[in-house]
């Protein structure tokens, strides 16, 4: 399956993401992952919506090469 594949596979990378940050941040983002509209705010910040068009704005043209 997939999907189920894919969510595992971003789990271990947000698990990993997770162990690089210090105590205090890991406990923020984990603060915000856990909170819908603190997720909302943030994902809509101008700074948020321009790292998701540099990471996934290629994809929704046809991939570009990387």
């Amino acid at each position: 399956m997939q999907i189920s594949k894919d969510k595992n596979e971003q789990q271990k990378l947000l698990n990993s993401l997770m162990k690089q940050l210090s105590p205090a941040d890991e406990a923020k983002l984990q603060q915000i992952l856990n909170d819908k509209d603190a997720q909302k705010k943030m994902l809509s910040t101008p700074q948020a919506q321009e790292l998701m068009r540099q990471l996934f704005g290629g994809e929704q043209n046809g991939k570009k090469g990387g």
